[in-house]
């Protein structure tokens, strides 16, 4: 049998949750029957993508996709012509842009086009990514094949009124191997002997709800017996600024560092003492599975996504959406019990590697393929 060519094709602004999965996903799929390519558009020549070096770095033939605007035809027509050079068999698209884009492309190609929805970010106040989103919501009818990543996005394909005969379920997976590998490596923060960082990994967009964190914090600052305690925000966003001048007004604000985007993010996730996520939704949220693997106990938001991942009081603690005290509640009982803390990263840790691996998804995802062209 001959190799199967996918092209991974999406949007990407950065090393965000999405373009690890990608790298996940390409890096488990089995090279003997499968040629991965990843492909990302951008609007000037010289824009980095750096999802496109990573992936020629490990082997994998990436192409950046020149066009003008958004949604050029011209950009679409080069995808195209990608697509025909390379003879692809596949293209899985990830982003509005990317699945509008890609639908097309693949139409104009005669190929089997693959979507997976990572999530979605809040556009009330945003009248052209409103228009963007009920493209793409439109576009998911006409893939070949729609696989969101949790029962959560699952159910948002049904609302779509995506054919269910179309959408298959398969569940996030994150790459064991890089993280057990990153364990081995000392944490890159440096902290007192007594010294207990909370910290959250991730984009700092509206849905993500930081401020919940910064007020948690700010009310649980003192009542640690250590009276040492940090906070740890890690990643950026359109609320940045904002969010950093809160903090600032915050009694606590010599206790809060803002790190802003960092590639080593594994490495400052292994100098956490509790990794935590007060977000209004998720879909499957990465940066929690690999706090989890690296054996960080976890507290968070008892919302859909997360709640597929923590089982309260067994895997990490929850507490309702909103409910500030009941989260300060929560890393107070990590924080003051040790054995408590180390049980929650033991059996939260052995819950994802028996149910969240890359490798399992890779292969679930290698027989969509295989089926999606075995029916052609």
């Amino acid at each position: 049998m001959r190799k199967i060519k996918v092209l991974q094709f999406i949007s990407s602004t950065g090393m965000y949750g999405a373009e690890y999965w990608v790298l996940a996903l390409i890096k488990n799929l089995d090279s003997v029957k499968t040629q991965s390519y990843v492909a990302a558009p951008i609007d000037s020549a010289n824009q980095v993508v750096d999802l496109l070096g990573i992936s020629e770095g490990l082997g994998f033939p990436a192409r950046a996709i020149r066009m003008r605007g958004k949604l050029s035809p011209d950009g679409i027509v080069r995808l195209y012509k990608v697509l025909k050079k390379e003879k692809i068999d596949i293209i899985h698209t990830h982003g509005y842009k990317s699945n509008i884009m890609g639908l097309f492309a693949a139409k104009m190609a005669g190929i089997k086009s693959v979507n997976t929805p990572h999530g979605f970010e809040d556009v009330k106040n945003d009248n052209k990514m409103k228009a963007y989103r009920y493209l793409d919501r439109t576009a998911y009818k006409f893939f070949d094949s729609v696989a969101p990543l949790s029962e959560v996005l699952y159910s948002v394909m049904l609302k779509y009124k995506v054919d269910p005969g179309k959408i298959n379920l398969i569940m996030n997976g994150i790459d064991l191997d890089a993280i057990e590998t990153e364990r081995r490596n000392p944490g890159v923060i440096e902290k007192s002997g007594n010294e207990k960082i909370i910290g959250y990994i991730g984009r700092l967009i509206p849905h993500k709800n930081i401020y919940d964190i910064l007020k948690a914090f700010d009310g649980i600052v003192g009542q640690h017996k250590s009276k040492n305690l940090r906070l740890a925000i890690v990643g950026d966003g359109p609320e940045k600024g904002a969010l950093e001048q809160y903090a600032g007004s915050l009694k606590s604000a010599s206790f809060i560092t803002f790190f802003g985007y960092r590639s080593d993010r594994l490495n400052l996730l292994k100098s956490m003492d509790i990794f935590t996520m007060t977000s209004r939704r998720e879909g499957m949220p990465r940066c929690m599975m690999e706090a989890i693997v690296m054996g960080i106990p976890v507290a968070a938001y008892n919302v859909q996504g997360v709640n597929q991942l923590l089982i309260d009081n067994q895997t990490g603690l929850m507490a309702d959406f909103g409910n500030v005290e009941g989260l300060q509640k929560c890393w107070l009982r990590l924080l003051s019990d040790d054995g408590l803390a180390k049980k929650m990263a033991e059996n939260g840790k052995r819950y994802i590697e028996d149910n969240f691996s890359a490798k399992r998804m890779a292969d679930e995802y290698f027989n969509l393929y295989y089926k999606l062209l075995e029916n052609s």
